[in-house]
């Protein structure tokens, strides 16, 4: 044996009891589960007892599509256990591209990624992304076809039908994409420009998807005012296209939602009784992060970044979008008139600009500068959401841990340095709302099964050795709004391919990650 992790407690993966065992590796794979008789050994052992010894968590909502080439330690998912993440969410991200869609991308992306400057782009293809990723990376990465990036592509940025021809397009793309190994598709609804997409083009992406086994993961075109139409919508859309659904962060954000969680869950659960093939990711906090920009209506961001700068140059096109804002709610922020005491600037792409930091805005004006300043790289935290509806989705039989974490910016949402240690510590431990074996399972098991993973997700004979020890007494996020960037407690072991990237406490030098591509079905 290469490694033996003696007396650890196993939670399995499965949901099932925790079972005491010694768990040896070789080669890269859990090689043996020994229950009684004589103790395993091997070339390292390891004291596992009072440790909790658990697949690696797999984050079904992560941001780091830059980051994990920028950042070779990338302890912000490392330190935490995670073993895979997957990229390519919210319809954008940066392939399929060519070098005008990139120039644009970089700009658009700006408040999720930097403006990517620092990153050498050396791929146009989903598959040459892959293998970009092939070289070594902190932890494995899953890819899903960004549609918004695959429009923009295909048709540009502009509010409106595709054409069969642009549509044909399309679906050459998102299917090169599924061929070159991504796992599924994404969109983002409230997003430009993948939110122009009708429900009739989206459709047929989706029956692409389909055919190559993978899933839809939208974000949806609500989460405040019209978001359970907005849910019974893509539930409709995969049902006609026979395709996997999984509902990213799917939430039940603003006032006008408090407590309606229950509702999301039951059109979940009738949907499911009817055959649908249906999966969630949340993370366990109240507030949302996204751009500044992402705010806009969705008119006035048409036509791609630059124009978007213009229209709010103009004084009387930014008093229409403040109108819409203020008064009616735009597409962009979900259909709620905007309350700016809830917006806290999080990040700026311009340094000059970083005394916003920290801020919540005081209204339109200030918003609008900033915007026009930042050339709309500036990242927010939304304080909009609602703690009961949190617990009650995170209990679903459905769903799965998603950190949506957007690592850029100078004071970033905590869940991207603490989603899961936050799960394990918070919702566990102390407030119970999770038992460890189901929680551990909403974290590894469910996740790899929605991603098709035959090998990963689980402890079991001759699956990878992606696994963290973990304490289930001192086990808690460091990070906090005020420190985000403080790392976990209680984590001193993680494992890829049974090689330590986490080793008593610290981030070693390995760059155990690999792409992580779709299996055929």
């Amino acid at each position: 044996m290469d490694t033996v992790m003696r007396g650890a407690r196993v939670v399995d993966g499965t949901g099932g009891d925790a079972y005491t065992a010694d768990v040896g590796l070789a080669r890269g794979r859990i090689a043996e589960i020994r229950t009684c008789g004589p103790r395993l050994t091997g070339r390292r052992t390891l004291d596992a007892d009072g440790l909790v010894l658990a697949p690696g968590f797999i984050d079904m909502h992560a941001h780091s599509d830059l980051a994990l080439l920028r950042d070779p330690a990338h302890e912000a998912k490392a330190a935490q256990g995670v073993t895979l993440e997957v990229l390519g969410q919210d319809g954008l991200s940066y392939a399929p591209i060519d070098d005008g869609t990139l120039t644009e991308l970089r700009t658009q992306l700006a408040g999720w990624n930097g403006d990517g400057q620092d990153v050498e782009v050396d791929w146009r293809s989903v598959g040459e992304y892959l293998d970009r990723l092939d070289r070594g990376i902190a932890v494995n990465a899953a890819y899903l076809v960004p549609q918004g990036t695959v429009r923009a592509l295909a048709m540009g940025w502009e509010d409106r039908p595709a054409t069969e021809r642009e549509l044909a397009r399309m679906r050459q793309l998102v299917a090169q994409g599924l061929a070159e190994g991504a796992v599924g598709m994404s969109s983002g609804l409230t997003y430009t420009p993948g939110m122009y997409a009708s429900d009739a083009e989206l459709t047929e992406l989706c029956r692409v998807v389909a055919s190559y086994g993978g899933y839809y993961c939208p974000h949806h075109r609500s989460y405040g005012a019209g978001a359970l139409e907005a849910y019974q919508e893509v539930l409709t859309l995969a049902a006609e296209a026979g395709c996997a659904l999984h509902l990213a962060h799917a939430t039940m954000n603003f006032g006008v939602n408090r407590g309606r969680a229950p509702e999301l869950l039951d059109l979940l659960d009738r949907a499911i009784g009817a055959g649908a093939d249906v999966s969630l990711d949340t993370y366990p906090y109240t507030p949302g992060c996204t751009t500044l920009v992402a705010l806009l209506p969705s008119w006035a961001a048409a036509g791609g970044p630059e124009a978007t700068l213009e229209r709010l140059r103009d004084d009387a096109t930014a008093e229409r979008v403040r109108h819409v804002l203020e008064v009616e709610g735009s597409d962009g922020s979900h259909g709620v008139p905007m309350d700016w005491s809830t917006i806290e600037i999080s990040g700026v792409g311009d340094p000059a600009l970083s005394g916003y930091i920290g801020a919540r805005l005081d209204g339109w004006p200030t918003a609008r500068r900033l915007l026009l300043a930042d050339r709309l790289g500036t990242t927010i935290l939304q304080h909009v959401g609602d703690e009961s509806n949190v617990r009650t989705i995170m209990r679903h039989r459905a769903h799965t841990g998603g950190s949506d974490g957007i690592l850029h910016g100078a004071k970033p949402h905590p869940r991207a340095y603490g989603t899961f240690p936050h799960y394990l510590g918070r919702y566990v431990r102390e407030l119970g709302v999770l038992g460890l074996e189901e929680c551990v399972a909403h974290l590894t098991g469910r996740p790899a099964a929605r991603l098709r993973l035959p090998d990963r997700g689980l402890i079991r004979l001759g699956h990878r050795a992606d696994l963290v020890l973990f304490d289930p007494a001192t086990v808690a996020a460091g990070a906090t709004y005020d420190r985000p960037r403080t790392l976990p407690t209680g984590i001193p072991y993680v494992l890829i391919d049974g090689r330590f990237v986490v080793d008593e406490g610290r981030r070693t030098g390995e760059l155990a990650g690999r792409s992580v591509r779709r299996t055929a079905p």
